[in-house]
């Protein structure tokens, strides 16, 4: 009796775990087909990190001393790192959309996990970066970007780029449940981002800025990450950083996943 009331709890939170999966799929699945309807969200979240890129290098590059590397080799990496958080600040927009027009209303009335629209929207914003990460390859490629080491390490960066824009995700998906409107997550979404992404490696060597900004620059989840895929991609010790990066990234996930799911539970 007992072993048969066992194994009927185990069936029922395999069904459980299954059910869940299966709405955050059916959710993934439809942000993402909302991107194959309205194509131009796509081309024009491309479009910025392009600009970036181009300006940076043409307009500051020569300007800018990296020792060791050419600033293209240097700015890449770290382009590819702001274009996957700029990206994930979508996702708060994309919420505060659906929040506005009644549809976080209707997905709260269906018999599905409460965690599947938050999921499936990260998800849907994650495979999105890919592709943009992948483009802003190409394109640096095409301006003098050389990778120098072997496949895996140039895999390994991908994950950690794609994972670190994932954890990014939750930030703006509680910003995004918290303000409801659109324009205002738009704001408040890039008004913390832009500190963060400047006082980074991402455009300059740490080394170069005053010293005060120095401490923060140095521990920054966005230097630690950039410094991470540069040395993945073009050599160096990663260790040091790319245990730094997951350690935020841990953190990042551990608070606000809870933040914006106990939000949208309470959503109205």
């Amino acid at each position: 009796m007992t072993n048969n009331l066992t194994a009927s709890k185990e069936h029922i939170a395999k069904q459980g775990v299954f059910w869940i999966l299966s709405d955050i799929m059916a959710m993934t699945k439809r942000n993402l087909v909302r991107y194959i309807r309205l194509p131009q969200l796509l081309i024009f979240s491309t479009i910025q990190p392009v600009m970036f890129l181009l300006l940076f290098a043409y307009v500051f590059g020569g300007a800018i001393k990296t020792p060791g590397n050419s600033y293209i080799n240097y700015l890449i990496p770290g382009i590819i790192v702001q274009t996957v958080i700029f990206g994930a600040m979508q996702t708060g927009v994309g919420l505060a959309d659906d929040l506005s027009k009644g549809l976080i209303d209707r997905f709260r009335s269906l018999p599905m996990a409460r965690s599947a629209v938050l999921a499936g929207r990260t998800i849907a914003d994650s495979i999105r970066n890919i592709f943009v990460v992948l483009l802003m390859s190409g394109v640096g490629y095409l301006i003098g970007f050389r990778v120098h080491q072997p496949l895996s390490h140039q895999l390994l960066a991908l994950g950690l780029t794609i994972l670190f824009g994932f954890s990014f995700s939750w930030i703006s998906a509680t910003i995004g449940m918290l303000v409801k409107s659109v324009e205002t997550a738009q704001v408040a979404g890039f008004i913390w981002v832009f500190p963060l992404v400047f006082a980074s490696s991402i455009f300059v060597p740490v080394a170069s800025m005053p010293n005060w900004l120095q401490t923060w620059a140095k521990i920054s989840p966005i230097t630690v990450t950039v410094n991470s895929v540069r040395a993945l991609v073009l050599g160096g010790d990663v260790t040091p950083a790319l245990w730094h990066s997951f350690m935020w990234m841990a953190a990042i996930l551990i608070i606000f996943v809870p933040l914006a799911v106990n939000r949208y539970r309470r959503s109205t």
